[in-house]
């Protein structure tokens, strides 16, 4: 819908990239869409479902529901709000849901037409109300039986992602401290050079006197 949009151009990038557009040979699809005249967005349904049924997806409704959030923000009215795609299974109201580092019992799900909804099922976006937190965009979200073991797996989770931030900041600081010494041992060596050569430059000039 922007103005004056260059898709080859678009095409062009996305293929640096090694995403090839179908009609140059890849295997991805590409499609013409606009929000604001509805153009395309036919021909897109029919590729999903099309790709989804080449590509054997399926999803089931009947188990706990998992997805992931799309994003979220703390609402003045309302607290934390968290959008969110069901991937597999059913979110309801009533739910207690983990996602991230945050949980909480779901106290409305609010479809894209802002309605209140009391479930969603795959394939479903919905806002989650009822969280103790914001979650970050992209954490992954699960039903769970009881609050506690919510907590559990928060504080699991916490204490698991504080084990790999901290083995990525120990590896990265070893990096650091071996990219130092290295460059330590290349100045160290290029004064000796330039000592060894100063040397001898004097000692040739002695020489000729």
């Amino acid at each position: 819908d922007k103005e004056g949009v260059d898709v080859d151009r678009v095409k062009n990038e996305l293929a640096a990239m090694e995403v090839i557009p179908d009609d140059w040979g890849g295997e991805v699809q590409f499609l013409e869409v606009s929000a604001q005249t509805g153009q395309g967005v036919d021909q897109l349904l029919e590729a999903i479902l099309l790709q989804a049924e080449l590509l054997e997806l399926k999803a089931y409704s009947d188990v706990p529901g998992v997805g992931v959030v799309i994003e979220s923000r703390l609402d003045k009215g309302r607290g934390p709000v968290a959008s969110v795609l069901v991937q597999n299974g059913t979110l309801s109201t009533g739910d207690i849901v983990l996602a991230g580092h945050e949980y909480g019992k779901v106290r409305a799900l609010i479809d894209e037409m802002s309605h209140n909804v009391k479930s969603a099922g795959p394939s479903i976006p919905v806002e989650i109300l009822g969280l103790n937190g914001v979650p970050e965009a992209g954490d992954e979200f699960v039903v769970v039986a009881d609050e506690k073991k919510a907590k559990d797996a928060k504080d699991e989770k916490k204490a698991k992602d504080k084990q790999e931030k901290d083995a990525k900041e120990k590896s990265a600081k070893q990096a650091q401290e071996t990219a130092d010494k290295k460059q330590a041992a290349i100045a160290e060596e290029r004064a000796l050079k330039i000592k060894y050569n100063k040397d001898k430059a004097l000692e040739g000039a002695r020489k000729q006197n």
